[in-house]
């Protein structure tokens, strides 16, 4: 269903048509508007402009409301895996157990790597950010599978996103095997998506590992809520990088990169140094009444949400979750947790912030839940990124799927000099 709607410039007016989604903010088709008028609009940050039509998330930030392919988070958090929400990311539903099956079976039997791979990764050094290797890594996959890169064919489309959701988890536990310099472990096909990357992460040849449930349904259902999130910045870098026909493996690559911005995918880790700074519970007032200062630069990290101006329904879930975790581990001693959980009492029930809406985030939780696991901060956004994946595949494929698309071309306002003639060198 569409309206229309008219904007009046110079004395001319232009008929527009409104068009409406199946639920949230209608849109105005902008689209003729140079072609009518010889002007652009002005929208940094592209903040009120809708660069593509999808029908995989929904983000209602007043109400606290994700839905995936109009599914609940929550629900899919609490009932579902992660498997089973990349299957409905890519498909659009939900599978029948032998759909469930079929596709558990390919995402398994695919997770091991090419095994020049190993060697690809003795060229870092041994101090190189995990999010680095996972950059060039990641990209590299196009040079290793070259049968799957036409992305004018359906089919190939497919087994590439199937072999990034089933490898990435591998090179992400290589990665971290590399920045700590222990032998990689290879994935075991007996165990499932979460289980096996625990135990690829944290086995060591010299002993025999048993992965903690809690731990794999904890990492499980982390991985679910990172899994996609509309038109985000590494979402956009992805369509945008697609949209050229670049081959699937380095649009995802383009996406990693995009997530390591500290604005982006590193505001856990973020949330997680500034836990550190501030060392001990008896020093919280002391930050609490520095965030309330407006002279003062200092903000509390992994609080409130650009996008949710109620609470982040994500965040409801990570905290049960974290509290789950640090009760399997028997956590009692450390500081720094002992600061989160003060933090986040002083948070919830502290009129400043219950006024500001600056409630506890899934960052919050999440670095904290990954800490108490055992992964270092700089790995958090590699866990970021293997979550993602599914997401950006899935948005990929819409998109070269959408016959409305074509290549970006983000339009400016010129600010610059005027026309000028050049003066030659002995003139200057």
């Amino acid at each position: 269903m569409s309206s229309e709607a008219s904007l009046a410039i110079g004395g001319k007016s232009l008929e527009m048509s409104i068009k409406d989604g199946s639920i949230g903010p209608s849109v105005l088709d902008i689209s003729k508007l140079y072609a009518q008028t010889g002007m652009f609009t002005y929208d940094p940050g592209f903040t009120s402009t809708a660069s593509c039509e999808s029908k995989i998330t929904y983000i209602d930030g007043d109400e606290g409301i994700l839905l995936y392919r109009g599914y609940p988070i929550e629900q899919l958090a609490e009932h579902g895996d992660f498997l089973e929400t990349c299957y409905l990311l890519l498909y659009g539903e939900l599978p029948t157990p032998s759909q469930r099956e079929d596709f558990n079976y390919n995402v398994t039997h695919h997770t091991m790597v090419h095994e020049q791979m190993m060697r690809f990764f003795q060229g870092f050094r041994r101090d190189a950010h995990p999010m680095s290797v996972m950059v060039a890594s990641v990209g590299a996959l196009s040079a290793f599978y070259h049968d799957s890169t036409d992305i004018s064919d359906p089919t190939q489309r497919m087994i590439a996103s199937m072999r990034m959701i089933a490898k990435i988890p591998t090179l992400a536990a290589m990665a971290y095997k590399y920045s700590v310099g222990q032998p990689f472990v290879y994935p075991q096909n007996n165990l499932d998506y979460s289980a096996n990357f625990l135990r690829m992460c944290f086995a060591v040849p010299c002993e025999d590992y048993q992965v903690n449930p809690v731990l794999a349904r904890a990492l499980d259902r982390i991985f679910i809520l990172h899994a996609d999130h509309e038109q985000n910045a590494s979402t956009s870098t992805v369509r945008l990088a697609g949209s050229s026909g670049a081959n699937p493996f380095a649009c995802i690559a383009a996406g990693v990169a995009c997530l390591w911005g500290p604005a982006h995918g590193g505001a856990n880790e973020a949330a997680l140094k500034m836990l550190q700074e501030i060392g001990t519970p008896d020093r919280i007032p002391h930050y609490i009444a520095r965030a309330k200062d407006k002279n003062d630069p200092f903000r509390l990290m992994g609080f409130g949400h650009r996008v949710y101006k109620n609470y982040d329904p994500r965040a409801k879930i990570m905290q049960k979750t974290t509290h789950e975790v640090l009760k399997e581990l028997g956590v009692k001693d450390d500081p720094l947790l002992d600061v989160a959980m003060e933090l986040e009492r002083i948070a919830l029930h502290d009129s400043y912030f219950i006024e500001k809406k600056l409630y506890p985030n899934i960052d919050f939780y999440s670095g904290i839940t990954l800490k108490a696991m055992g992964f270092p901060t700089s790995m958090f956004t590699v866990l970021f990124a293997l979550a993602r994946t599914v997401g950006w595949i899935a948005q990929w494929k819409e998109m070269i799927e959408d016959p409305s698309q074509r290549i970006g071309r983000p339009r400016q306002l010129y600010t610059g000099e005027a026309k000028r003639d050049y003066i030659p060198v002995a003139k200057r």
